[in-house]
């Protein structure tokens, strides 16, 4: 342990996130009474249509997280809003706001309501308030950085409350008073003082505890920090406290380099105490973790950031808890602390004294370092929650078993509940390397680690609002450092997402960017990625029904497809053509395609593909009226799936030939054709029956859908 004095010894005495919450109550009942009083709307007779806000303010160190938290809970235990407490913070530890998008999803999520992929702000903030349609429910929005975002976020129901954190008076929010907070009443302070000092020493000398309580103004952060110093140091009087805290700022460097607000010299003095008491280890790694995303930080990151091992680590973030440094983070159910470890955030009234200190002792360099040592273990981490889901035996999962315990994953469970406890901190990480741009080549590794580990474990559609993120990710270091097939593919896998989600107009402008992008390499262009390119802006223009710019686009790709020899995609390309061409009612056009598709597959030997496109020029010659003729190419197409053994598709061509022999007068021959296909069915029992009349929409090929069934073709 970094201590004479073993952190187990004082966890039960000093303040931590977990304790009782002290004082307060004149806030409290302050508050309560907010949530009865009518708003002035009301009183005039027209109540607005949304939640009523109640605003928490103060200084950071007040407390004011804490009160809204408790008050939050209160309501919740009470039964008034059964459908619980919502939380999000809504600025950053380096004090810049957080993208309501941000926000917005992060309470989607603890509603379980699966918010789209890429979504706007007003977007997102409109489903938040449709989600939150007919609940009652309390949400706490904490660090509000301006009434316009809050604005954005208060649902338009009556029946939820909104608890706002901030700095000061939000004067954009109509109708709200705030809740100005201070210092504690002082026999609360003292209180707070005696879980570390103990009762004796606070019974032996009063006088002092109450000057102590003074000197911290009665401040939550100041005298959390002051109880912490005292719990670790038990032969130390109160008088010595008085005497160290009165001159513990006097060796700090101010945040920002600015003067010192009087107001923040408590919380300066009582946290230069904590930091003068520190071994030189613990004081550099505290000073490091102004490095951590988010302020968030766990045993790895601080032995990463360190550059120790992982129980030097562990056991330098325990004492930091202990000391008031740092507050856990509350586990849930789908995370459990067994196998996750735990987990802690820096105070966001420390992270500017933190960043301070940093500028102060560390050169650049040796912060880039350790920045560059948290990125690789998370990297490693991620590689290690990625192998833990291949099969035994295989070289992933060897590697794994190379790795120092303290890395590995011993199931694929452990190591889902891990990503999804460090799920918040992990995205974090990403965007500050991201957004650092001196370690582009970890910053790359770390958002490819982390897409793969997302898609291994969540699948591609469930996390397809991160990727979306990390594939913005990747496009801003791409054009940062001219990486030109990264840019093209980042671009395209946007497309691919805005596509998903319905927003075609956005795909088609990612598609024509991507193409632009891939071309302007010239010969060194990536002609795969400019195939996939065009076939994707197709595929767009078929889903936006524009069928005759679909086919031209699919014919830009054919035509590259057929330079490469690439057999596999002209054969594909060819028979997304006839499709769409079917739906423009460009029948002989479309037959060519379907022909074309017909002969690429032959030559690549594929009989099933053969047969499937042999089938849909079958149904293109039934559609131009030439009977004869579809069931001449129906019987062709029936006799090659006769030999693949898909009875589905023999029982498709089965009750498609029994629709030729009808409109050729062959009664006979329909029955004997459909009584073979329900014997067909009858044997496979398919999940959907195949159709022998003509499909609905949702043959129209995309970008996504590689199987050619051929639609309706539309008569003008």
């Amino acid at each position: 342990m970094a201590y004479a004095h073993p952190v187990t010894d004082v966890t039960e005495q000093t303040v931590t996130d977990g304790g009782d919450f002290l004082g307060r109550r004149r806030e409290l009942a302050s508050l309560r009474s907010e949530t009865e009083r009518a708003g002035l709307d009301t009183l005039a007779g027209r109540p607005a249509p949304r939640g009523r806000v109640l605003l928490v303010a103060g200084r950071p160190g007040t407390g004011r997280t804490a009160l809204a938290e408790a008050f939050a809970a209160e309501l919740a235990a009470s039964g008034e809003y059964p459908d619980g407490v919502l939380g999000a913070r809504l600025t950053e530890p380096g004090g810049e706001p957080v993208a309501v998008e941000r926000v917005a999803r992060e309470l989607l999520a603890q509603l379980g309501v699966a918010a789209p992929a890429g979504g706007s702000d007003a977007e997102l903030s409109d489903l938040l308030t449709e989600s939150l349609d007919g609940r009652a429910a309390v949400l706490v929005l904490d660090d509000v950085a301006d009434a316009e975002q809050l604005a954005e976020l208060v649902p338009d129901h009556r029946a939820c409350l909104v608890v706002a954190v901030a700095g000061g008076p939000l004067t954009g929010v109509p109708d709200v008073r705030p809740c100005v907070l201070g210092g504690l009443d002082r026999p609360s302070a003292v209180r707070m003082l005696e879980r570390g000092a103990g009762p004796v020493r606070v019974t032996v000398d009063p006088g002092a505890a109450d000057s102590l309580a003074e000197i911290c103004a009665d401040l939550p952060a100041a005298l959390r920090l002051t109880a912490g110093w005292l719990a670790f140091h038990p032969d130390h009087t109160l008088v010595d406290a008085v005497r160290r805290i009165a001159t513990a700022a006097d060796h700090l460097p101010l945040p920002d380099s600015q003067p010192l607000d009087p107001a923040d010299l408590p919380l300066h003095r009582a946290f230069g105490l904590v930091h003068a008491a520190l071994p030189t280890p613990a004081a550099r790694l505290l000073r490091l973790l102004a490095l951590a995303p988010e302020g968030l930080v766990d045993d790895h990151v601080a032995a990463a950031l360190a550059g120790a091992p992982i129980g030097v680590g562990r056991a330098l973030l325990a004492d930091f808890a202990a000391f008031g440094l740092l507050h856990p983070v509350p586990t849930s159910p789908a995370s459990p602390a067994p196998r996750t470890g735990p987990q802690y955030r820096v105070p966001g009234c420390l992270a500017p004294l933190l960043a301070a200190l940093l500028r102060a002792h560390e050169r650049p360099g040796e912060a880039l370092l350790a920045r560059a040592r948290m990125l690789e273990r998370t990297v490693r981490q991620l590689r290690a929650c990625l192998a833990a889901t291949e099969p035994p035996g295989s070289p992933a999962a060897r590697w794994l078993a190379g790795l120092p315990r303290s890395l590995r994953f011993e199931s694929a469970r452990a190591a889902a509940d891990w990503l999804a406890a460090r799920l918040p901190a992990l995205l974090a990480a990403a965007r500050l390397a991201v957004s650092d741009g001196e370690l582009d080549t970890l910053a790359r590794r770390l958002v490819a680690a982390l897409t793969r580990a997302l898609i291994a474990h969540r699948g591609a559609d469930d996390a397809a609002p991160e990727l979306y993120r990390l594939h913005e990710l990747v496009l801003g270091v791409a054009q940062r450092q001219g990486l030109t097939r990264e840019h093209a593919a980042a671009l395209l896998n946007l497309g691919d997402l805005d596509a998903r989600t319905g927003r075609l107009a956005e795909a088609l402008a990612r598609y024509r960017a991507a193409l632009e992008v891939a071309r302007a390499e010239g010969d060194a262009a990536d002609p795969l990625a400019v195939g996939r390119t065009l076939e994707s802006i197709g595929g767009t223009y078929a889903e936006l029904n524009d069928w005759q710019r679909a086919a031209d686009w699919y014919g830009r790709a054919v035509a590259l497809a057929q330079t490469r020899d690439d057999l596999a995609a002209e054969a594909r390309l060819q028979g997304r053509i006839g499709a769409v061409l079917s739906y423009d009612g460009q029948l002989e056009e479309a037959l060519r395609a379907w022909r074309a598709a017909a002969s690429a597959h032959r030559r690549r030997g594929d009989a099933h593909a053969y047969a499937r496109s042999l089938t849909e020029a079958a149904r293109v010659l039934e559609y131009a009226g030439q009977y004869e003729e579809s069931e001449r190419t129906g019987r062709e197409a029936l006799r090659l799936a006769a030999g693949t053994g898909d009875q589905r598709l023999q029982a498709a061509l089965r009750l498609r030939l029994a629709d030729a022999a009808d409109r050729l007068g062959r009664a006979e021959t329909a029955a004997v054709h459909r009584a073979v296909a329900e014997q067909l069915l009858a044997d496979t029992r398919p999940a959907e029956p195949p159709r022998g009349g003509e499909p609905d929409d949702s043959s129209v090929p995309t970008e996504g859908n590689t199987c050619e069934t051929q639609p309706k073709p539309r008569h003008d």
